[in-house]
């Protein structure tokens, strides 16, 4: 059981594994045993059958994480899984940031880990680390170029300025906004949403898309056949109840 002064939490809510930073008096900033805590935890979740998405969140509504502790560097390894826990693994399962606040550095690293951004009004987002000579090593340099296109992501590295909120949610980095304090809210919600859709066929698209992406496209079709061969049968069934009526004229609910 998880202690409310436990460095990273985990805990089940409904589909779910929440996994939060819980260090709020430092703006969840990771140090090693954060760092430690967040790999435990996420491999926790990818041993846990009944939890089938992971919503990444900060304690409070300060900060979602400022990063690395740079106050605590030396504490912070470069792990073979990343050096702020999991961040050079790639989840078998969606996952979801639930972002308020700062979003930056390290932080926004483990937030562009993630399948979805969530984020509530205020938040801000940024490679802070270049005015202090630190470099992106826990996946920013090839997943932000992914989300944004290559222009966007090398100014917001190169310049290190904060980007707020609308422009996040206009360039993509972000998927929703919503009101301050309904980040963790909204990205359960969405959770139970995408887990009530036929999950083999979910998983494997998401998979698709994720080994595909940087590859040329003949190489990303083979794995979208492959992957999809494999769920087959799952389609026959969807094809089969939509022939029986449901779904048509959009009235099919997830």
């Amino acid at each position: 059981m998880a202690l409310v002064n436990d460095p990273v939490l985990y805990e089940r809510r409904g589909v779910s594994a929440v996994l939060t930073i819980n260090r709020p008096e430092a703006r969840n900033a990771v140090n090693g045993t954060v760092a430690a805590a967040l790999l435990d935890g996420y491999r926790r979740f990818e041993d846990d059958r009944d939890a089938t998405i992971l919503v990444l969140t900060g304690a409070g509504e300060e900060a979602f994480c400022a990063g690395a502790d740079l106050k605590a560097i030396d504490t912070v390894r470069d792990r073979h899984e990343g050096p702020l826990g999991f961040t050079r693994l790639t989840a078998t399962k969606p996952t979801i940031a639930a972002v308020s606040g700062w979003c930056v550095a390290g932080g926004l690293e483990l937030a562009l880990w993630c399948d979805l951004r969530i984020a509530a009004e205020g938040s801000t987002f940024g490679c802070f680390e270049r005015r202090f000579g630190v470099p992106l090593i826990d996946g920013g340099t090839q997943r932000l170029p992914r989300i944004v296109g290559l222009g966007r992501a090398l100014e917001i590295m190169m310049t290190g300025r904060p980007v707020l909120l609308d422009e996040a949610y206009r360039i993509g980095l972000v998927n929703e906004m919503v009101p301050r304090g309904q980040h963790l809210v909204r990205a359960l919600a969405l959770a139970e949403t995408l887990a009530r859709f036929p999950w083999p066929t979910l998983l494997a698209d998401r998979a698709a898309a994720l080994a595909g992406s940087g590859l040329p496209l003949e190489h990303g079709l083979a794995i979208e056949a492959r992957l999809g061969r494999a769920v087959l049968e799952e389609a026959k069934q969807g094809a089969a109840r939509f022939a029986g009526g449901e779904g048509r004229k959009g009235s099919f609910r997830p």
